[in-house]
């Protein structure tokens, strides 16, 4: 556990880094902004050039000092660490970046940076405060999910950011926070997608061994019984990665083509040993 929480503060440390330096070296010198909390710190600092860290650091711990108890004390601390990291990087990197000739190449790499840096806070088990807390807050309050709330919250600031930064700049923070978030996905995620495969076949067997041969994948069998018929049958089920749905979908056809096949997209595998697995489960 003491190893665990030293790594995750190392990752920590290093994500703050890079979301501020994404800030203040391709955010803050293109005349762009962010969501959240964020995106109220840049543009403070356009209107008044108040500190970004200083400004981070007191609406961030404005809303952790009302918000905490909608998270656990790991997640907690680790959030506290963070919003103190990002201040003093914040703080640091001011004035580190240049302006880009081309707005689109800097709101890309603004939101590779910012997501990157986002992605492995999230990574680490902390957060970033601002939009975070405010969104499980509205939740409590109102039972609107939390991914919708932190949304919205980002668009209002977004918004609000045009009448200082024009609306053009506005469309490309819109671009900066798409990529942003996309990175962040991969982060947590991976970026490698995965689908989850249900078959149901009257060549349950012969698809098995087709499977498991050609595919080199580990393949679950389910007892099933049909809801109309009564008749008890086995349905295949096994996870897979993007670019092998063709391969399976050919071996699936060659093998039965009157096979049953329903494919959803995987949000996470805690077990990573699934890769190369060959064995019948």
């Amino acid at each position: 556990m003491l190893n665990r929480n030293i790594r995750d503060l190392i990752i920590l440390m290093i994500g703050s880094f890079v979301l501020s330096t994404g800030i203040n070296y391709f955010v803050i010198p293109n005349q762009l902004s962010e969501g959240g909390v964020f995106g109220i710190t840049i543009v403070t600092y356009y209107l008044f050039e108040w500190s970004p860290g200083l400004v981070n650091l007191v609406i961030n711990a404005t809303l952790v000092a009302i918000g905490y108890k909608f998270f656990t004390k790991r997640t907690i601390f680790f959030t506290v660490i963070a919003i103190i990291l990002n201040s003093i990087f914040l703080h640091i990197t001011v004035g580190w970046g240049e302006a880009i000739e081309d707005r689109l190449l800097a709101a890309l790499f603004a939101g590779l940076g910012v997501g990157l840096g986002i992605g492995m806070i999230f990574r680490a088990g902390g957060t970033t405060g601002g939009t975070t807390i405010l969104a499980n807050m509205i939740n409590k309050a109102f039972g609107t999910s939390i991914a919708s709330s932190m949304l919205a919250l980002d668009i209002l600031v977004i918004f609000g950011s045009a009448f200082v930064i024009g609306r053009e700049r506005a469309m490309y923070t819109l671009i900066s926070v798409y990529i942003g978030a996309k990175v962040i996905d991969i982060m947590i995620e991976g970026a490698e997608e995965r689908s989850a495969v249900m078959i149901i076949s009257e060549k349950n067997i012969q698809l098995l061994n087709a499977i498991l041969k050609q595919m080199s994948r580990g393949v679950t069998v389910m007892e099933a019984q049909g809801g109309y018929t009564r008749e008890n049958r086995d349905i295949l089920y096994l996870v897979i990665n993007k670019r092998e749905i063709v391969q399976l979908r050919k071996l699936v056809e060659d093998n039965d083509p009157n096979a049953y096949v329903t494919v959803h997209r995987v949000q996470e595998i805690f077990r990573r040993g699934y890769k190369g697995e060959t064995r019948n489960s």
